[in-house]
């Protein structure tokens, strides 16, 4: 969907989704893991309403949502914003499906949930509604019968050695051959990223809004 951008000279530039997608292109054959993390914020530094994040989006935040989502090859989320956004797993238009064969990608990029304590329930929508298998990265800690039951319920869980830390998932993705990453929240991940200098971009919309 189109939509219009000021520039600075005053004229304004209305931006395409091919447009979009030169933008956000990763690098064609990475080889190593890409993370890129996409958040939305008011002018006032919010980045939710009401506990979510969707209270905040504009059409234009919705088209860079898209793009970025249709480019990657795999979500990561924190679980708490999986159960705070009621995630289900990735949809993809069959036009969508096309161009990412033609890059070499899998038609549907899966959902990577980081939770250390495996705090994610089997019945969630995200283990539930996907039509490829969500991917959990757990700690070596987390509770062995709540791994059993996801991995029961169809979920691929990746259980880490030690203590979940940011180079830990980025082992897994990169052992799952996922290297153009999508991080979308919440803040607790995204903190961890940034601590183990792990994250190379960061795409912030600013919401026009005081929250």
């Amino acid at each position: 969907m189109p939509f219009v951008q000021r520039i600075d000279n005053g004229t304004y530039l209305t931006v395409t989704d091919d447009d979009l997608v030169d933008l956000y292109a990763y690098p064609a054959e990475p080889t190593r893991v890409h993370i890129r993390v996409n958040f939305v914020s008011s002018i006032d530094g919010a980045v939710s309403v009401d506990g979510r994040s969707g209270g905040l989006g504009t059409d234009a935040d919705h088209a860079v949502f898209t793009t970025l989502r249709d480019l990657t090859d795999a979500v990561l989320v924190g679980a708490s914003t999986v159960s705070a956004e009621d995630y289900g797993g990735v949809k993809v238009d069959e036009s969508t499906r096309a161009a990412r064969r033609e890059r070499g990608q899998a038609e549907v990029p899966p959902v990577v949930i980081v939770s250390g304590s495996a705090s994610v329930e089997p019945g969630w929508s995200v283990i539930t509604d996907t039509e490829v298998a969500a991917v959990l990265v757990v700690s070596a800690a987390a509770d062995a019968d709540r791994v059993r039951a996801l991995r029961d319920a169809g979920a691929r869980v990746e259980q880490l050695d030690g203590d979940l830390t940011g180079d830990g998932v980025v082992a897994v993705l990169d052992r799952l051959g996922l290297r153009r990453v999508l991080c979308e929240g919440g803040p607790g991940l995204f903190s961890t990223l940034l601590a183990d200098d792990v994250v190379d971009e960061v795409c912030l919309t600013t919401s026009p809004m005081v929250a």
